[in-house]
C-alpha cells in the first residue's frame, strides 16, 4: 500500500520520512501495474477511488493528494474468475476494463521462438561477455522440437530463457552442438512428462465413484480438457487452446466462459481442476 499510495512520516514503525508512492509519481503520465490480480481488497478499493476521483489519501494520512494518470494493468489471472471467487472487486474490474488485449501463451506462438532464440543468445553475450552460437544442425534440431505441437512451454518466455541459458552455459568453445541440444530436449521432455501423461486425472479430480459413472465418450473429452487446463496458466489460456478453431470462425464470443460452463457440467471450477 505504501509503494502504491505513499505514506506520511510516522505512519508505521520505520516510516522515518514521507514517501511519495507510485501513483503520485505517475501524475501527468502513465502507470503500469503488473499482476494487478494479486492486489488485496483494501488496495483495490483505494485504487478504484484514485482512478475515478484522481484523489486519494496516502497511507496513514488524513489529507488527500491528487494525481492524474493513465492506468495500464497486466495480469496472468482470469479476473472474471477472481470476481466469482470474491477475490477481485467487480466495480474496479468494470472501471479498468476499457480496452483488453490478450497475449497468447508461447505454446500458441511457435513463430516467435526462432527470433527470440537469437535475442536470448545476444542477451547472454551481453550479460556474460561470451558469444555463443548454435551449430547449423543443433539449431535446426532445437527449433524442430521447440516449435512442434507437442511442446508445452508452461513457463512461457521465462522457460525459453532458462533453456537457452543452460545450453549456452554448457557449450564448450562458444558453440552449442547436438550434444547440448539433445540433453536439453531430454531435460524439458522429462519436466513436461507429468503434464503430457496424467493417468487417472478424471478420478483424481472427480473421485472414483463419480468418474465411474461417466460414459467413455464423455470421459475422453473430459481428460483432454483437464490435461489442457493443468498445463495452462488460467481459464482464458485453456479456452483459447481448446476452442481455437471456433474462435477463428467467430462462432463463440468468450472461450473462458464456454470452458467454465463445460466444467460446471461435472461440478468443477478452475481451482478444483488445478488442485
Amino acid at each position: 500500500m505504501s509503494a502504491l499510495f505513499g505514506h506520511v512520516k510516522g505512519s508505521f514503525t520505520g516510516a522515518l520520512n514521507e514517501r511519495k508512492g507510485l501513483l503520485c509519481s505517475a501524475h501527468g503520465g502513465v502507470l503500469f501495474l503488473d499482476e494487478i490480480g494479486e492486489l488485496g481488497m483494501d488496495e483495490q478499493a483505494m485504487l478504484l477511488k484514485a482512478v475515478e476521483d484522481k484523489r486519494f489519501p496516502p497511507f496513514g494520512g488524513d489529507s488527500e493528494v491528487e494525481s492524474d494518470f493513465q492506468l495500464i494493468a497486466g495480469t496472468n489471472r482470469d479476473l472474471r474468475e477472481r470476481i466469482h471467487e470474491g477475490r477481485f472487486r467487480a466495480d474496479l474490474y468494470a472501471r479498468i476494463n476499457l480496452w483488453t488485449f490478450s497475449l497468447p501463451a508461447l505454446a500458441e506462438r511457435p513463430e516467435d521462438i526462432e527470433p527470440n532464440l537469437d535475442y536470448e543468445l545476444a542477451r547472454h553475450a551481453g550479460n556474460y561477455g561470451v558469444q555463443v552460437r548454435f551449430s547449423v544442425e543443433a539449431r535446426r534440431r532445437y527449433l524442430e522440437f521447440a516449435c512442434s505441437r507437442g511442446t508445452l512451454w508452461p513457463g512461457n518466455f521465462r522457460e525459453l530463457t532458462s533453456s537457452v541459458t543452460r545450453m549456452a552455459t554448457l557449450a564448450e568453445g562458444g558453440r552449442i552442438t547436438d550434444v547440448e541440444v539433445a540433453e536439453e530436449i531430454g531435460r524439458l521432455s522429462a519436466a513436461w512428462k507429468d503434464d503430457r501423461e496424467l493417468p487417472g486425472i478424471v478420478e483424481a479430480v472427480l473421485g472414483n465413484e463419480a468418474a465411474g459413472e461417466i460414459d467413455l465418450f464423455d470421459r475422453s473429452q473430459l481428460e483432454t480438457v483437464l490435461q489442457t487446463c493443468r498445463r495452462s496458466r488460467n481459464l482464458s489460456d485453456a479456452g483459447r487452446i481448446l476452442f481455437a478453431c471456433s474462435r477463428q470462425q467467430k462462432k463463440h464470443a468468450n472461450d473462458a466462459d464456454r470452458l467454465r460452463k463445460y466444467l460446471l457440467r461435472f461440478g468443477l471450477d478452475w481451482e478444483s481442476v488445478q488442485g
